[in-house]
């Protein structure tokens, strides 16, 4: 039994995860043996995610006034992954799940200040990270100009 000084420094420490980050999914895990959320922390860790544990009372008495909207159903045992990066902890949570069929389950999140289901979660989960659509722009403005000199340079053998 914890203390009720102990829980609201658990809840404290929530609120302070909530508002240090851009993006925020909650997770079941039902099932899941401690072998395998071990691997699932270090990939998170690897890549700038953080991962808590918490009970489910405590989680929604942090969450009062976090955002806007209606809180998703959270169903099972419940954990969050969280970021600086608003895709990168919905992308790793996702990609740890299709690795992992049935473990874990994106059950919904915080993003943009608003309370979001585990569908929108899983479409922000699929957008590429930052640097790959940055490469994407640059090879889209340089095709064009790299057809524009092999032209050139066809026109200027020609004469």
């Amino acid at each position: 039994m914890l203390k009720k000084s102990k829980k609201e420094e658990m809840i404290k420490d929530l609120k302070q995860t909530f508002k240090d980050s851009k993006s925020v999914v909650f997770v079941n895990f039902h099932g899941m043996k401690v072998s395998d959320e071990t691997v699932l922390r270090r990939e998170l860790r690897d890549q700038g995610v953080g991962y808590k544990v918490s009970r489910k009372t405590l989680l929604k008495r942090a969450l009062d006034k976090v955002a806007e909207g209606e809180l998703p159903e959270l169903g099972g045992e419940v954990a969050i992954a969280y970021s600086s990066d608003e895709t990168a902890s919905p992308r790793e949570i996702y990609n740890f799940q299709k690795t992992h069929k049935g473990m874990i389950n994106i059950l919904g999140g915080i993003f943009n200040g608003k309370f979001v289901d585990g569908v929108y979660m899983t479409e922000i989960a699929t957008i590429p990270s930052k640097e790959v659509l940055l490469s994407k722009i640059a090879y889209l403005l340089k095709s064009p100009m790299q057809r524009l000199a092999i032209a050139v340079n066809e026109v200027a053998k020609t004469k």
